[in-house]
Parts: structure tokens; sequence; C-alpha cells
């Protein structure tokens, strides 16, 4: 069931949906704007049409990958198809800006509230 993280969850928690799908991981996507993510989904454009339809914008929605199980900084993978982005200077499935890497960083460190 996909959802939308806006207050701080456990890491257990995120265990728990990642069993659920995909064992170690967690597909997310994050808006770095409005400071929540959508967790859930087998595909990030299904947590990515969940958030637009709660408001938020397309230029704010990056897809990573939470391997619940590992550590900091390791544990975040920023690896989606809804990352491939010409317009915006985004041309992988990467996130290639440090910046907006930095932003999703600290989105989900807000959001998972034993984050390490």
């Amino acid at each position: 069931m996909i959802q939308i993280i806006k207050e701080p969850v456990l890491r257990t928690f995120l265990h728990e949906v990642a069993q659920k799908c995909f064992g170690d991981m967690v597909k997310a996507v994050v808006d770095i704007e409005r400071g929540v993510m959508a967790i859930g989904a087998e595909l990030h454009v299904d947590e990515e049409q969940l958030l637009l339809r709660d408001g938020s914008r397309q230029q704010d929605l990056w897809g990573i990958n939470i391997y619940q199980d590992m550590t900091a900084p390791d544990w975040i993978e920023f690896d989606s198809m809804i990352n491939i982005r010409p317009n915006q200077n985004n041309r992988s499935r990467c996130v290639e800006d440090v910046d907006i890497q930095k932003k999703i960083i600290n989105t989900v460190h807000s959001l998972v509230s034993d984050a390490v």
C-alpha cells in the first residue's frame, strides 16, 4: 500500500514495508520542497503520481531506493527512471545535482527518526 510519510517513522517501519515488496529495499519518491515522501509501491512512478495528486510539483519529486538495513550514507541510492529530466539538466536515472542529493538526504533523515 502506497502512503505519504509526513511525520517521522522508525526504520523498523521501513523494514516492514520492505518485507512486503523487495525484502531489503524500499522505493521512495521524495518531495524536496514539501519535505514529504511516498513509499510502498513497486514502481516509483506510482508514488510520484500519488504525490502529484496530493499537491506536489513534478520538478520537486525525485526517486530513490532506501536500503533500511544499511547505514548512512550508503543506505540511500539515487536511482529511478523518474529522475531522467533533460529539462532540469538531469540526463540519467541518478540524481546528478549534489545540492538536490543533499535536500533528499535531509528530507529522508527528517522523516526517519532513527536514521544513521
